[in-house]
This record gives C-alpha cells, structure tokens and sequence, in this order.
C-alpha cells in the first residue's frame, strides 16, 4: 500500500472480522475515555488482513506484523487493536464480565470461563500418566512436571528445588519473611496473592465450592475437599504404629505425636508443653483469665466455643445425641457413651483399695470416700485402743 492514509485503504479491527468501519468519529466514540482524539485513532490503525492471520501475528505472507497498537497508559505495544482493548482493562479496572452464580467480575472472557469451573466442577484436561483431571491448561501442565521430575529452580539457602520461577520466588519468602500483599479491610499480610484472595472471602462472605450431596459452601477449595470425606467415608492416611486410618493429613499428624510423646508448643508462662496448638491456646487462657465466648442468654462465660455450644443446649433443651439401645436422648457426647455402659455392662473405672469397678467416674469417686472414712475410723480406734492401754 501507499499514499497517504484513507478510511477507505485502512480497517479498523473489531470483534467481528466482517465489519468494516466508516467513519473514524464512530470508531472514536465507541473506544475507551482513553483514546478519544483522531491522532490517537490513527496510531492504531492497522492493514485489513484476515482475522486468522491477524490471530497468529502473521500478515498472510508469512511475515509478523508489526506491533502498531501503542497503550498510552504504559507504551506497551500490540499487533491487533482487540488485544490493547483487553490490556486496557488492566488499567481502568473495567471487568464487564460477571459470573451469574456468585455475581464475581472479570476483565476477560475466559477469565470468567474458568472461574465457572468452580461452580461446575468440569475438568477437561486429562494426565495421560496418571489421570488426574484440572479445570485450567495450565494446571495441567504444572501437574506434568511431576513425571518428568523437572526441577530446575533451586533455593540457594535450603537446596529445595522447583519445577517453577514463581514457585521458586514464593518459597524465598519463608526465608525472607516478606509479606507483599496487603488486605484493605483489616490490613493484615500475605506472602501469596492467593492466600489473600482466600482471606477476603472472610470479609466478602463469598463460598464459591460448594457440595453436591448436602448444598453446603465453602470459601476454599481444600476445605471442600476434606468435607466430602465425610460423605464418601474415605480415610487416606493410615497410621503405621497402631493401623489407625485419617481423613486429613494434619489428623494423622497430630495423631502421631501420640506416639512419638512429642510436645512442641511451650507456654511461656509456666513451660508447661502441649502437643497441640489450640490445647496451649486454652492453657493461656487459665493465665490470663480470658473466657472470650459469652452466652447472650444468661451472661455466662467460656474459654471454649466447644463449652459454649454445649451450655447453649441448657436453654434451647436440645439434646442431639440419641442411644440406638433405648432412644434416650443426650444434651452432651459424654452423657451418651456413659449412659451406654448401662447396655453394655462395662466398668472401666477401678477402686486400687479394692478391685471394685464402676461404670462412672462420679460413682468411683462417691466410693472412695467409703474407704477414706474407714481408714479415718482406723485411726481413731487406734488411738482409743492405746490411750486404753496406757491407763
């Protein structure tokens, strides 16, 4: 082509391929605040090829087509006018997509694609190793990697290495501490955009996962995940000690220390260790005197949301544990497995004075007196049968 530039040698491209533009004014109005003058219009003009070429960046004659979209915002540049219009978005915030389930936004069509996988469960790409099904292509290919071993990112300060850069780039973070991303609503950080993400469904109320056999929702994946264990019944993790079977692997892990008399969270206070985290929590709070969950009935205070749930059946009379012996109904777990031994006939409970055994607690401790008062009884007559004698 040559000679200077006409409307009637140039086409704008939009989405359609077929159609044609007129006039550069109509062109004008309908582009982003952003390009509103005819020099800017002209800057992106670009030759009428065909959409496919266009696609591959090729102008039919094998040859690339030069990158004549420039964004006036960052100077990228871009071979086809659709491609800027979409990098706009990244700088006015523009998500014209939304998802008709839980109302989320994108600034890409197959953005909100993938996003409804979510709500869908669909996953159409395939492991040809091991089967295993992703919802995204580049899932798929981040899981491939795990046949070929292909770690080719190393950590300088602990020789893990990594399949991936970015990978690589957020584990460096455990060393460094850093913390780049930021919550808005509570200022809180994040070492990964994703751990973010997760976090502000904690202010938005969103639960994008949700159940198929009960309606429930989740704000994660993962714990969508683990809750369909109890539906499915499946226990994964095996314990090699005693043979014990888990659903979660941060069971099985606390289950361990059972077994290895591992205590590795100390109170500060006191030294006193505790193999789990939220058993020192409430230990802390027998220092503290702290009872944070309060029963708006009556005023009375717990240390445990556990304690509460269960004082909470004082007032509403339900009682959700039921014997299958005799249908009697429970307020509390424990009252149940106590009230089966009147079925079963077992006493766990020993007297070491006597060999007597109880089926409660309460009822040992009711007996042991019996043998405090006779040995209290001893003593006295003792002490008569010795005064006696001296006289």
């Amino acid at each position: 082509m040559s000679g200077a530039f006409g409307a009637d040698t140039y086409t704008l491209l939009r989405p359609s391929p077929s159609k044609r533009v007129t006039s550069l004014s109509e062109e004008r109005d309908s582009l982003p605040p952003a390009f509103t003058s005819v020099r800017d219009l002209l800057n992106m003009a670009t030759p009428a090829v065909s959409h496919l070429e266009q696609e591959k960046g090729s102008n039919g004659r094998g040859e690339d087509l030069p990158r004549t979209h420039k964004c006036g915002e960052c100077d990228k540049e871009f071979r086809q006018l659709s491609d800027m219009k979409r990098h706009m978005r990244t700088h006015t915030g523009e998500k014209p997509f939304r998802c008709e389930d839980c109302s989320k936004r994108f600034s890409m069509l197959g953005n909100l694609k993938r996003h409804m996988r979510t709500h869908t469960g669909e996953r159409p790409y395939k492991c040809d190793k091991c089967n295993k099904r992703c919802s995204d292509k580049g899932n798929l290919k981040k899981h491939v990697r795990v046949h070929t071993d292909d770690k080719q990112y190393k950590c300088k300060d602990c020789g893990r290495q990594f399949s991936y850069l970015c990978n690589l780039k957020k584990h460096m973070r455990t060393h460094t501490g850093e913390k780049p991303y930021r919550c808005d609503e509570c200022s809180k950080l994040f070492s990964e955009l994703s751990s973010l993400k997760q976090h502000m469904r904690t202010h938005t109320g969103e639960k994008p996962y949700r159940c198929e056999e009960c309606g429930r929702q989740f704000n994660v994946s993962g714990s969508l995940k683990r809750h369909m264990r109890t539906h499915t019944r499946k226990k994964p993790y095996k314990c090699e000690e005693c043979g014990r079977q888990f659903s979660l692997l941060e069971n099985i892990k606390k289950h361990m220390r059972t077994h290895t008399g591992e205590k590795p969270y100390r109170c500060n206070e006191c030294s006193k260790q505790f193999s789990l985290q939220s058993n020192l929590k409430r230990h802390i709070m027998t220092h503290t005197g702290e009872k944070p969950h309060k029963c708006e009935e009556c005023g009375s205070q717990f240390r445990q949301l556990e304690k509460l749930k269960i004082h909470m059946r004082t007032h509403t009379g339900e009682k959700p544990y039921k014997c299958d012996k005799c249908s009697k109904q429970f307020s509390v777990l424990d009252s149940l497995k106590s009230h089966m031994r009147t079925h079963t006939g077992e006493k766990p409970y020993k007297c070491e004075e006597c060999s007597r055994h109880f089926s409660l607690l309460s009822n040992l401790k009711v007996h042991m007196q019996t043998h405090m008062v006779r040995s209290h009884t001893d003593v006295r007559s003792a002490a008569g049968s010795s005064v006696g004698w001296v006289i």
